[in-house]
């Protein structure tokens, strides 16, 4: 028996992911890959910087001393492609075959070192550098460096990367400032432009001391929400964020593209996130999407530490840093400027310790833009993402007693999507389809009418008609999904044999159907038949090196009105490597009606001749108990 899930991965019931259509595991589910993303990350050049000491100070106290310790990771873009294809933007988890899992504010104060609690990041938006860089930086970018209100990396680094020992306080700070920006710009609001970053961030950096009262771990947490929300759509081919921070959260949580560390743990270092640093071993170069989708479809219980956190030593966390890991379990609104999204920890409770319970339900809520219009203080069009920011400590999820998980699991397996990558090839499903449609058509075919009366009559005959239009779609959609399948083929095809598609002519199906069953039409009328034009050079297997064979097939419509069954062409007739290799002998076929029996002959074959499939119909009249099986045969 088959799995459900090898043909419906889910949701059964989607009243929590009621986005699934935009979602890109619905492409991915029709055939359409795209690859993985381009992940942008900017921290390769972050160790240029020569800070002085008195600038290492100011960087602490605006709050990003232990952020810009963090090194250069190499990013596994597979990986987090992949994850991403397990992301939902209607409840801000990812949805894997266990559960549900999220990065929290928990995971960013242990990885980031960056304060969780705290002023929400928002502030004035700007369409222009000039005036505001000449403020707290004392001179503006040329026009080449700028767009808008966003300044390039390349510019802060040449102009400010090296600080005399000697400088004034005031270009200390403006250097310190120039870094601080870099720094964010780089990491954890790293952009989709590549090498920009916004300078709305620079006024919360004119005061140091204010700029360390800001919750920055969870703007940064804000930002990658949205972010991931924006790389799942179907649409997509990028993803910005702190990408360092969602790859280093699952080393730590899955047993999926984990490296084997070169180094003895145990003496950790805080952040957590350095615990990868420097070079691991289980080389990931044969590691594509397909290899970690087919590993997160898998995934096990076992494959999950829930609690990654609880046996390392919290005497190298920070007190600042332990006072705020409360704010992991609360249900609170996030924000980065005009990105607010919602935290739910109540979705992922045993990454706390707790048991899973059916969590409620996802208050949905506008996902907003700061627009195109500079010096708008966001502060009043987000005001009401921002008093839920403020109850933050109201909202902390407790553990509850007696709890089965079955009751959990029994409820997540209806509304989530459980599969992303097809168990079954497509054009496995299409031959087993295929059949399925074919033993319907032979089943009202050789039905016994005799005693039917006319309703019962025109209830098979409609079987009928439906059948073979669905199997004329099947062959139709071949074509399709060959054509779409066309450019990842070839990279494995020798030869990058090309499919064509010939014109198919339309034909409007539903007035057939009106006129068919037209009040007056006489139940003893055939059912009317469409012929398809077939050049046996166009039916080929595309290559030994796939794992399915593909049937590529030109579909043309004849002037007489005849439906043919045309699902015999899948299983019966015998594939070849290349099309002049098509043996001929198994087109010859010929079937035709004489006295409401079935009979058939072999007809000479033509090379390269056209070919008319054909599917007899026997008429009600003389149909009394038909025992012989028809055969669909080809006309040549």
């Amino acid at each position: 028996m088959v799995d459900y899930y090898a043909t419906n991965p889910g949701p059964i019931e989607d009243v929590v992911l009621y986005d699934q259509d935009k979602h890109v595991s619905s492409a991915v589910w029709e055939g359409q890959e795209r690859g993985a993303l381009r992940c942008h990350e900017h921290t390769s050049k972050l160790d240029q910087w020569m800070l002085t000491e008195k600038q290492v100070e100011l960087v602490k106290m605006a709050g990003f001393g232990y952020l810009r310790m963090i090194p250069a990771i190499s990013l596994d873009n597979p990986l987090i492609s992949a994850l991403v294809e397990r992301w939902r933007r209607e409840t801000n988890t990812f949805h894997f075959t266990v559960g549900e899992m999220t990065v929290t504010l928990e995971d960013v104060a242990y990885l980031l070192g960056l304060p969780v609690d705290g002023v929400a990041v928002i502030g004035v938006t700007y369409t222009s550098c000039e005036a505001v860089c000449i403020k707290l930086l004392g001179k503006a970018p040329d026009s080449g460096y700028t767009s808008g209100g966003m300044v390039k990396l390349s510019w802060l680094k040449e102009t400010f990367s090296q600080c005399p020992e000697d400088a004034s306080m005031e270009d200390i700070a403006r250097c310190t400032r120039a870094y601080l920006l870099y720094l964010v710009g780089s990491t954890i609001f790293s952009t989709t432009t590549g090498n920009k970053v916004p300078v709305m961030y620079l006024p919360l950096f004119e005061n140091f001391d204010e700029a360390g009262k800001y919750a920055w771990g969870a703007a940064a947490l804000s930002f990658l929400y949205r972010a991931l929300g924006n790389a799942s759509l179907r649409s997509q081919s990028t993803i910005s964020g702190c990408l360092t921070l969602l790859q280093c959260w699952s080393y730590y949580h899955l047993n999926v593209g984990r490296p084997k560390l070169n180094h003895d743990p145990i003496h950790e270092c805080f952040p957590f996130v350095l615990r990868w640093k420097g070079k691991q071993s289980s080389p990931t170069s044969n590691r594509d999407v397909a290899f970690y989708r087919k590993s997160l479809d898998s995934m096990k219980p076992s494959d999950v530490d829930w609690c990654p956190y609880s046996n390392i030593s919290h005497t190298v966390i920070p007190e600042h840093i332990l006072r705020s890991l409360i704010l992991g379990r609360s249900k609170t609104m996030l924000i980065c400027y005009d990105k607010a999204e919602r935290h739910l920890p109540d979705r992922c409770l045993r990454q706390f310790g707790m048991h899973q319970t059916v969590p409620e339900e996802v208050q949905k809520w506008e996902r907003k833009s700061r627009g195109v219009d500079g010096g708008v203080d966001l502060s009043t069009k987000m005001e009401s993402e921002l008093n839920e920011w403020s109850n933050r400590h109201l909202y902390i999820v407790e553990a509850e007693e007696d709890v089965e998980e079955s009751e959990y699991m029994q409820w997540y397996m209806r509304i989530t999507r459980k599969l992303v990558g097809r168990p079954v090839p497509i054009s496995s499903e299409f031959q087993r389809m295929n059949a399925a449609l074919r033993e319907i058509a032979h089943i009202a075919d050789t039905i016994s009418t005799h005693g039917l009366d006319d309703q019962q009559l025109q209830s098979v005959t409609r079987i009928r008609y439906i059948t073979y239009e669905c199997l004329r779609d099947q062959i139709a959609s071949t074509v399709v999904v060959a054509s779409n399948s066309q450019s990842e083929v070839g990279k494995k095809v020798r030869g990058k044999e090309r499919v064509r598609r010939k014109g198919m002519g339309k034909r409007k199906r539903k007035e057939e159907v009106e006129q068919y069953y037209a009040a007056g039409i006489p139940m003893q009328h055939r059912i009317p038949a469409t012929t398809f034009d077939v050049d046996p050079s166009h039916l080929y297997h595309m290559g030994n090196e796939m794992d399915n064979p593909h049937l590529c097939i030109t579909v043309s419509e004849d002037d007489h009105g005849r439906i043919s069954h045309v699902a015999q062409s899948v299983d019966d007739i015998d594939f070849c490597e290349d099309a002049k290799e098509v043996d001929e002998s198994h087109f010859h076929h010929l079937v035709g009606e004489q006295d409401g029996h079935l009979s058939s002959e072999v007809a000479e074959a033509k090379p390269h001749a056209s070919m008319d499939i054909v599917v007899p119909q026997v008429s009600h009249e003389t149909r009394e108990d038909v025992a012989q099986q028809n055969d669909y045969g080809v006309l040549v």
